[in-house]
């Protein structure tokens, strides 16, 4: 990745952010922690990776395709959308209100631009992504299905029942992603039920694995590329992300305590002071 590219999507990345603080403090309510982790990854993939069409069908003909599976990190697949064209940046502002189409949990609710299944009952992202990659492969289309799952949601049996799936059809055409932050909303997920060695599992499954850093833009990045230049060897990629919780924001990073709260007005200044304003505030 070049530089300039590198710093393009940094400031794209700094304004999600902005974003996500700002959706969850009007509201009062929504889960800014992990949406912040896994900001470089949206920026990234819609901003860089991914082939798609901001002039929405649901079909997703011909085109790369995204499914979010811990649907609650709603706020940073709303603003990664606005951003890239899918629907007003002035809409983020209804962000988990009555009526709203940017409900709490994703849905295709109205024909909502870049949903494309309802997401937060944890467990069955992957599967999904799986039927859309088959769909690819029958149609002979040369496209990709990525697919972002929470570590805490690794506790969930359907994962492994799809990661089985994928693994036995040869799927190579999917990329899946674990925010791999260690924590969920009651703790640390080695204290709730140990993860034990998430990557020699998804190994054992058939899976190629990819570990990096899901905060360092140029890690994620180079990465995210390997993943997709080993396509064609027959096994589903699983990129293990190590992030933060709350990344960059000072008073967030270290603790699950933000999987879930939003932040006060003086908490939000703080917060908002830390990130760069690069695209203008919604």
């Amino acid at each position: 990745m070049k530089m300039a590219e590198i710093s393009e999507l940094k400031r794209i990345a700094s304004q999600v952010r902005r974003d996500v603080i700002r959706m969850v403090h009007n509201v009062g309510n929504g889960h800014p922690g992990g949406a912040l982790g896994c900001t470089d990854l949206f920026v990234l993939l819609y901003f860089k990776h991914m082939e798609h069409n901001k002039e929405f069908s649901m079909d997703g003909l011909n085109e790369d395709l995204f499914f979010l599976s811990n649907g609650h990190i709603s706020a940073v697949f709303y603003s990664t959308l606005a951003r890239a064209g899918y629907f007003p940046v002035e809409e983020l502002n209804t962000h988990r209100k009555i009526d709203s189409r940017l409900q709490g949990h994703p849905t295709p609710y109205e024909h909502l631009e870049g949903i494309r299944m309802a997401s937060g009952s944890l467990g069955q992202g992957l599967s999904v992504a799986i039927g859309a990659a088959e769909t690819k492969r029958l149609n002979k289309e040369d496209k990709n299905v990525y697919a972002l799952m929470g570590d805490g949601e690794q506790q969930e049996g359907q994962i492994w029942e799809a990661a089985m799936y994928a693994a036995h059809n040869k799927l190579d055409n999917l990329i899946g992603f674990v925010d791999y932050n260690l924590k969920q909303i009651d703790g640390s997920t080695d204290d709730v039920l140990s993860l034990g060695d998430l990557a020699a599992k998804y190994k054992a499954f058939g899976w190629e694995v990819f570990e990096c850093n899901g905060n360092d833009m140029e890690e994620l990045d180079a990465t995210v590329t390997a993943a997709k230049a080993a396509k064609g060897n027959g096994k589903p990629k699983m990129v293990l992300m190590r992030t933060e919780m709350g990344y960059p924001i000072d008073f967030m990073v270290g603790t699950h305590k933000w999987h879930g709260v939003a932040p006060n007005a003086e908490q939000t200044e703080i917060a908002l002071a830390q990130l760069e304003e690069t695209l203008g505030d919604f």
